[in-house]
């Protein structure tokens, strides 16, 4: 019975023995292996390597750099030395609710279909803030503004293009709006921070078209761009974007031409007038951002189509959605700036009109086949003294057919004024005819109680010009002070803003102003007088007393205005 428990330890033990010598011999194979290996390769180099022969490989060359060029770069070479950095300074000014003005959209609704909240409209809102904001808020709605933090002045960026030897240059007019001071750097000029450029004054602007030219002295000949007929570019053409783009100077953007003839969907403003109706821009896929603004669009001939103006974004940046202002647009709109008034003039019959309507009222009203239906009429305008009458049709301008009312207006505005018009309408279904003097469409629509932005601006100007020229507030002297001080008149300083004409100059707070250059400031409003016909490097000196010192006796300050 004991037998077989003595002879299952023997198995085991043999077994293991077995596994520990299969094992060692493995070891001895490897270990064999690895020596062996390494005494073959003991002699192998690198100097064995190089002897090899390479006599069928062909060396790599180094093409000239005129082998390099495209297109592209030639293009670049041509326009890049006329295309410059517009840096403006604006000081701070009190905020003033303003009638009528337009809360820029984007030009689709919301961008998700759903109900557009506050924020949505806020992401959406660059497509008009045009990558400066038009000026509001810290920093500019458009990422292009720079607040110093400390309520001082307010610095921006956008570009431009040399259009004249001689200095004269086009942008956009919100790159330079409300702007006290505004500097240019050629592309010549050195990459000097501390460097703003060279001081540039306005010529003339024209917020329709939102194209402004600017001027800076040039005693040499500047290089310039050639302007092309934007009517012959076609969907579908390469195009270049030159400008600066987040303070990158000489940025070269590529793309095409996505679409032509674009609006912007916006609400009619006062009068059921389009404040957009010259806005017809070109959409194109090159990368355009903050910065871009007021640059050119160049075709492959190298000349400018267009001015980039506007993005489509929902995040500040691109979505390669661009849009610019037409080259033809452009040139119409700067002849008339660089013309004796500066200013540009449109035509206009003195009518209003429903920008858009559906088929069944112009099958009602007779205009099926086109035709602009007559909302009112200006009692001082031509349409009235020829007799036009609301409800009428208007289907024809000297004989030719009009499709709706931007045909009317792009063909109205471009008529001198003055001039006489046939126009063709319909009236009860009857056809009829009339000679209609075409007018300014500025003073028509001043006469339709909807004055134009411009009159706005100019009745606002002369309230805060002490704001925006001095960088001072001022109000009526109160009356207990009067008596107290034996003061007739003045008016008192309650505000200045640091950094300004008027703290350089040593006006402050509670400071009473009684004089400016040797005219009596009697109250606001003959100070506003004086102030808003001051210009731009006028002498300005102020008598002054100061209700808190000792010294009651006049005081003169002054300097030069920027």
């Amino acid at each position: 019975m004991e037998t077989p428990k003595s002879q299952t330890p023997g198995l085991l033990d043999r077994a293991r023995s077995h596994r520990l010598t299969s094992t060692f011999v493995l070891l001895g194979t490897l270990s064999a292996g690895i020596l062996a290996g390494s005494v073959l390769t003991h002699g192998v180099s690198g100097k064995e390597t190089q002897q090899a022969d390479t006599s069928d490989a062909r060396p790599i060359v180094i093409p000239s750099p005129n082998a390099l060029s495209n297109g592209f770069s030639q293009i670049v070479k041509q326009v890049g030395p006329a295309v410059v950095n517009i840096n403006t300074e604006s000081l701070p000014k009190q905020s003033t609710p303003r009638a009528g003005r337009r809360t820029p959209r984007n030009p689709h609704g919301n961008g998700n279909g759903g109900g557009g909240g506050d924020d949505q409209q806020d992401n959406m809102q660059d497509f008009f803030n045009r990558f400066f904001g038009g000026q509001g808020g810290p920093g500019g709605q458009g990422g292009d503004g720079e607040d110093d933090g400390q309520g001082g002045e307010r610095r921006a960026l956008g570009s431009g293009f040399i259009v004249d030897a001689k200095g004269y240059i086009i942008t956009n007019n919100h790159v330079v709006d409300k702007a006290d001071k505004i500097f240019v750097k050629l592309s010549t000029d050195a990459e000097n921070p501390s460097d703003p450029g060279r001081p540039a004054k306005v010529i003339g602007v024209d917020k329709d078209t939102d194209i402004a030219v600017i001027k800076i002295d040039a005693p040499q000949g500047l290089p310039t761009v050639k302007i092309g007929n934007s009517d012959g570019a076609q969907v579908g053409d390469w195009v270049l974007a030159i400008g600066s783009p987040f303070s990158l100077s000489k940025t070269v953007t590529a793309g095409i031409i996505s679409a032509k003839n674009r609006t912007i969907d916006e609400p009619p403003g006062p009068g059921n007038v389009a404040a957009n109706q010259f806005q017809r821009f070109i959409q194109t896929d090159a990368a355009i951002n903050p910065g871009n603004s007021g640059g050119p669009l160049v075709d492959m001939a190298g000349q400018v189509v267009g001015m980039n103006t506007a993005i489509y974004t929902s995040g500040g940046g691109s979505s390669g959605v661009g849009f610019a202002m037409p080259a033809n647009t452009i040139g119409s709109v700067y002849n008339m700036l660089i013309g004796p008034e500066h200013k540009v003039t449109r035509g206009s019959i003195g009518i209003t009109f429903q920008a858009a309507q559906s088929s069944a009222v112009s099958r009602m009203y007779g205009g099926g086949n086109g035709g602009v239906i007559v909302g009112s009429v200006s009692p001082k305008g031509g349409a009235a003294k020829a007799g036009l009458e609301p409800s009428d049709v208007i289907v024809s301008i000297d004989g030719r057919t009009i499709k709706d009312g931007d045909d009317l207006v792009q063909d109205i505005s471009s008529r001198k004024v003055g001039s006489s018009v046939k126009i063709g309408y319909l009236r009860a279904g009857k056809q009829s005819s009339t000679s209609v003097i075409v007018g300014d469409r500025a003073k028509t629509y001043a006469d339709l109680g909807n004055a134009p932005e411009d009159e706005n601006d100019s009745a606002q100007a002369e309230s805060d010009a002490g704001q925006t020229k001095l960088g001072i507030t001022v109000s009526a002297v109160p009356p207990q002070l009067a008596q107290k001080l034996g003061q007739k008149g003045g008016v008192i300083v309650t505000n200045v803003v640091p950094g300004s004409f008027g703290e350089e100059a040593g006006l402050g707070k509670g400071s009473i102003i009684v004089e400016i250059n040797k005219k009596p400031v009697t109250d606001e409003a003959s100070y506003r007088a004086i102030v808003s016909a001051l210009r731009s490097k006028d002498d300005v000196v102020f008598v002054v007393r100061d209700p808190q010192g000792r010294d009651t006796s006049n005081r003169y300050l002054g300097g030069t205005l920027p």
